[in-house]
């Protein structure tokens, strides 16, 4: 069962709250931090992807390095994700966590974010790219979830 998501006596999913969308925004921001973050580390020293941790590369267009600006959509996904927890109590938060991140973010990155930047959809077609995008956005879901379900014990 969810460690996050609980219903009210009479099994009705309890409403989103502004507890849930601050608990979410904040584990979505720490689980870019530490989570992603450390997963791009470990993919960097083992040699499967160039990509390094804590990129400081401005992102347009107002600059803000990358990291910082992951932190911040990473807070706000983690808000949907702490919104869809609450409301479907009966989900494994760890197990739909990694799903939420491998498959909805990857859709966004893989088929929004290249019709608004002119970018090649389906990250270019390149299988070691997809897998990566799915390991590194599944493990920020994962992250997310169990940062949520330690922050929702704690606050």
């Amino acid at each position: 069962m969810s460690g996050f998501a609980t219903t009210t006596g009479a099994g009705v999913p309890r409403p989103v709250t502004a507890r849930t969308v601050m608990l979410g925004f904040a584990a979505g921001v720490l689980s870019v931090l530490v989570v992603l973050q450390g997963a791009l580390w470990l993919l960097n020293v083992t040699g499967l992807v160039p990509l390094r941790p804590y990129s400081l590369q401005p992102i347009p267009p107002f600059g803000v390095p990358q990291f910082a600006n992951q932190a911040f959509w990473g807070g706000l996904w983690g808000i949907v994700l702490a919104a869809i927890l609450r409301r479907a109590p009966r989900l494994p938060d760890l197990l739909f966590g990694f799903a939420f991140g491998a498959v909805a973010l990857n859709i966004v990155v893989w088929f929004v974010l290249p019709a608004i930047k002119g970018t090649p959809y389906f990250g270019g077609g390149d299988p070691k790219r997809l897998a990566t995008a799915v390991f590194l956005n599944g493990s920020f879901g994962w992250g997310a979830a169990l940062i949520l379900r330690w922050l929702r014990n704690r606050a």
